[in-house]
This record gives structure tokens, sequence and C-alpha cells, in this order.
């Protein structure tokens, strides 16, 4: 018999590391559940796209716990090899700067923690008996300002993606018993249309070989940690950023 076709679900998808993903693993033959608060986008020319695209707004609790429901009526009973919690959130000042911590009002500080940190618990949690059936693989999209001050990620985008490597942390402890990894991947400098107008300052300081990152490249390290040849790989947050972390 035929392998059975693997099925990752993929948040953010509409653009960027999200859309770079998508591409790949459909290419490498898996379905791919995507998930933006956009409708699908035609450009995105990846077989069944359309088809398995899922429309929700991860900002708000009620709108992922109704995103779990469609997931489980699109892959009718059978399981969950990937969840990659990609969509994030990172707001700027009305003149394009970081927001600061003082500045940042209690709506803003809850609608990114909704989006960057809360939807990848309720999916994890919500998803927990798919991901065990098919020994799947949950990879969080963290970012380099999770652990440093970054001169245009705002305070709350950085807290909250510091909170989803701790959580990463914690769910490899816990889910490692039922046959799920959790890992994690740590952008830097990736060439996406969300780059602030300053960045070349940091490649030509910071970043030691010289260059921006392209999703492309992100996604193959997404597809690794998917794959059987990080089948020991648990708990892990792999810096992609040409060595800006250093």
């Amino acid at each position: 018999m035929p392998d059975r076709q693997k099925t990752m679900l993929l948040t953010g998808a509409s653009r960027g590391i999200g859309h770079a993903t998508a591409k790949l693993f459909a290419q490498r033959g898996w379905r791919v559940l995507t998930v933006s608060r956009h409708p699908f986008d035609p450009a995105c020319a990846w077989p069944g796209g359309a088809a398995n695209h899922l429309q929700a707004d991860l900002s708000e609790p009620d709108a992922c716990e109704r995103l779990i429901t469609k997931v489980r009526s699109r892959i009718n009973g059978e399981g969950i090899d990937a969840l990659i919690n990609n969509a994030g959130i990172s707001p700027k000042e009305i003149d394009g700067s970081r927001m600061s911590a003082l500045k940042t009002d209690y709506r803003t500080w809850i609608h990114v923690f909704n989006v960057n940190f809360f939807a990848p618990v309720i999916l994890a949690q919500g998803l927990l008996q798919e991901l065990r059936m098919a020994r799947g693989v949950i990879v969080n999209v963290t970012s380099i300002a999770g652990f440093r001050v970054h001169p245009f990620a705002g305070t709350a985008y950085a807290c909250s993606k510091a909170a989803l490597a701790a959580l990463t942390r914690e769910l490899a402890h816990e889910y490692g018993p039922h046959g799920v990894r959790v890992n994690a991947i740590a952008p830097g400098e990736i060439h996406t249309s969300i780059l602030s107008p300053a960045t070349n300052i940091i490649v030509e300081k910071q970043i030691p070989m010289g260059r921006l990152g392209e999703p492309a490249e992100v996604a193959e390290v997404v597809m690794f940690m998917c794959s059987s040849s990080s089948v020991y790989v648990n708990g892990a947050e792999i810096q992609i950023n040409g060595g800006q972390h250093v």
C-alpha cells in the first residue's frame, strides 16, 4: 500500500515565511491546511491550496476553538503530522517606530498575545489527540527579539515570542511522553514585507554573513524539524539569523 499522505496545519500562511513553508511542504507531497485572516490568494499556486484553506482571526480565542472544529472536519478522523504556529503580529507606532513598553496600551498587549502566544496554546491543547495519532510535531516560530532587545520589534511582540519559547520547552516536556515533539525556530532578519526600512544597518553591523535570510531557507529548517532526520530533537529553539545572535 502507498504511504499515507502527511498533513500539516500552518497558521500565518498568506505571506513571508508561512507562504514559503506552505509551498515547500506541498512540493514534498504533504497536504497543507493553511490558516490566515484573509481568503485564499489565487496567486498561491500549490495543489489543493484553495480547498485546504481555513479563514480565521487568531486574535479571537473563540475563533481558535472554531478553527479546531473545522480542522477536525477536514482531516476526517486522521492524524496531524505537523502543527506550525507561524502567525504573528508586530504593531508599530504611527511613524513606523517600535512600540515601547510604556506606550503600549493594554488592548494592544492582549491583541498581540492572543495571536502570537494564546492561539498556539489553544491549538496545541485542542489538537493533541490528532498529533498523538500521527506522532506529530509542533514547530513554534519565535524570534531573535524574544531573547534580545531589537531596534524595530516592539516590546509586546518581543515578550510574546519569549513566552512562546518558554511554551515550547513546557510542551516538549509534557507532550514528549505522548510521542509528540515540540520545537521552535527563531528567525532573525528575513527578507519579507514586514522588514523595517533601516534593516540594512543591522545587516551591515550585526550579521556575520552580511545578508538577509530568505523565507525559503527558513522553510527548509521547518521541513527538517518535521522530518525523520530530527526524531530525537525535542525542546530545541533553532536560531536562523546568519549568526546575528552571536
